[in-house]
């Protein structure tokens, strides 16, 4: 009277294999979960009971004891219901499994029929590294599961009676074809529609070619948000390692579509200031949970109006911005989420947002001061680009000149992620921006022209080492967008000239 079913579970961004050890036995009729179970899972012993009779079949009148293995290991969420109830009626004798090679996943409803589960992605990757062969999933999660490539069979199972009859042979459930991406339909927002700006437009679009942070400062109403939300046009497509890394963050958060469960597009985060720093890393209890910037995993993070955010939500930004990843540490266990993302800010030079341009500006030189003070040198340090956004005048927005679309600007930005791609190789750094000491020594080498133009901003500047680095990997995404094989005179000077606005110099 006992059996034993796999299945599997999800602990930060990672699937592992749970086995479900369902046991019969004589006493009191009782129903008992073990195994460190959360409130989800321990509820799930009225959903299984429930599901089993409202599809005809028996409840066992005896003392039910289900073990969740690892038991050192704490479970949540509702994806073990199907596999215990699929151990308790093979328990029972009125089931006979498929074999040791299939695991089950899934959350009941009262009558039978399988819901969606989060972490879907995950969890299959996860069972084809532990041999699993054939996974029985809910219908609407079946496309996720079929990413995790070749070597898994993914069941599609709408209603228990449905599995139960596949598993005895009478009606057999085809497998669930591997999901691939069709055509994008929705218009994403172009470069053509901004007027003007071109100063601006261009370093965008450096910041797409090398991957780079960006700043941009102006009064309101410049356009700055209008173009922070056109970069996503101008980036290069994902690759297919990089649209599954996205794609794990978001199905742990229950955020993927069923019909297209695979994130196509570079993702584009825009948190609200209000945001707590929690929401921003991420966190939580009992296990943590992907914040903001693990949303924003390869693909832009903006924050606009920098300034009004809390400090203590800017600050958590430092590390990632440098390292890539961010850990959460809890009493409960500690999860490393990834965070490699480009950081996208937009901030008006003051409160009133018109601070150096004429008699416009209400703020006094405290008020500027104190607004701008709440921005710390160290996150400052990180953004590689400033551009400042001056208000357009009244005869830019009357007339109407045909602009150079995100189309014609993601060429050239697509030439020099490839150009990127040639010299750092399979194992080497994305794009510039990624760059290491080795890569910078080795690429960004300065002749005696370059040395000393460096110098003199060095010390004119006030530069650190890491703004020194930062402005030597802007340079070489310019010499790239340029076609040069060697950063010269004027791709230095234009880096140096983006790297700090007069705004933030005070």
């Amino acid at each position: 009277m006992l059996c034993e079913v796999r299945s599997l579970g999800l602990s930060g961004l990672a699937g592992y294999e749970v086995r479900a050890e369902c046991d019969l036995s004589g006493g009191l009729p009782a129903f008992e979960v073990v195994g460190l179970p959360d409130a989800a899972v321990k509820e799930a012993r009225d959903r299984v009971r429930s599901a089993i009779k409202n599809c005809g079949f028996t409840f066992p009148v005896s003392r039910i004891t289900v073990n969740l293995a690892p038991a050192d290991r704490r479970k949540v969420g509702t994806v073990y219901d199907l596999p215990m109830l699929v151990g308790i009626l093979a328990a029972g004798g009125q089931l006979r499994l498929d074999g040791p090679d299939s695991a089950f996943v899934g959350e009941l409803s009262l009558s039978g029929s399988l819901r969606p589960v989060v972490g879907m992605l995950p969890m299959a990757l996860a069972a084809r590294r532990a041999g699993i062969r054939q996974l029985y999933v809910p219908a609407p999660s079946a496309a996720e599961a079929t990413l995790a490539g070749e070597g898994l069979e993914v069941y599609p199972v709408e209603h228990v009676a449905q599995l139960v009859a596949h598993l005895k042979g009478a009606e057999p459930i085809s497998p669930a074809p591997p999901w691939i991406p069709g055509e994008e339909t929705a218009a994403a927002p172009d470069f053509a529609d901004v007027k003007g700006q071109e100063n601006v437009k261009r370093a965008l679009e450096i910041a797409a070619a090398g991957g780079h942070n960006i700043a941009m400062v102006g009064p309101p109403g410049s356009g700055k948000s209008m173009l922070a939300r056109r970069l996503p046009s101008i980036l290069p497509d994902m690759s297919r390692r990089e649209a599954l890394e996205a794609t794990e963050v978001w199905s742990v958060l229950g955020l993927t579509d069923a019909e297209h469960p695979l994130l196509t597009a570079r993702p584009f985060r825009a948190p609200h200031h209000s945001i707590s720093a929690t929401g921003m890393a991420g966190g939580g209890n009992p296990l943590p949970r992907p914040g903001e910037i693990s949303l924003a995993h390869n693909g832009v993070l903006f924050l606009d109006e920098l300034p009004e955010f809390h400090k203590d939500v800017l600050e958590v930004l430092r590390q990632p911005l440098e390292e890539g990843f961010v850990t959460i540490s809890r009493a409960a266990g500690s999860e490393r989420f990834p965070a490699r993302f480009m950081l996208v800010c937009a901030m008006n030079p003051c409160k009133c947002g018109w601070y150096g341009y004429g008699d416009r500006c209400r703020c006094s030189s405290h008020d500027v001061e104190k607004y701008l003070g709440k921005l710390s040198g160290p996150l400052l340090d990180r953004i590689d680009l400033y551009a400042e956004v001056p208000p357009l005048e009244f005869d830019e927005l009357s007339r109407r000149p045909e602009a150079e679309s995100s189309a014609e600007i993601k060429k050239r930005v697509d030439a020099a992620r490839a150009v990127q791609a040639a010299r750092f190789g399979p194992g080497g750094p994305e794009c510039n921006a990624h760059m290491g000491p080795a890569e910078l020594a080795e690429f960004c080498q300065l002749d005696s022209a370059c040395q000393a133009l460096m110098k003199g901003a060095f010390e004119r500047m006030g530069l650190t080492a890491r703004s020194y680095d930062r402005i030597l990997r802007v340079a070489r995404t310019i010499a790239d967008l340029d076609g040069a094989a060697a950063i010269a005179v004027d791709h230095l000077a234009e880096a140096i000239q983006y790297r700090e606005s007069a705004y933030l110099r005070r």
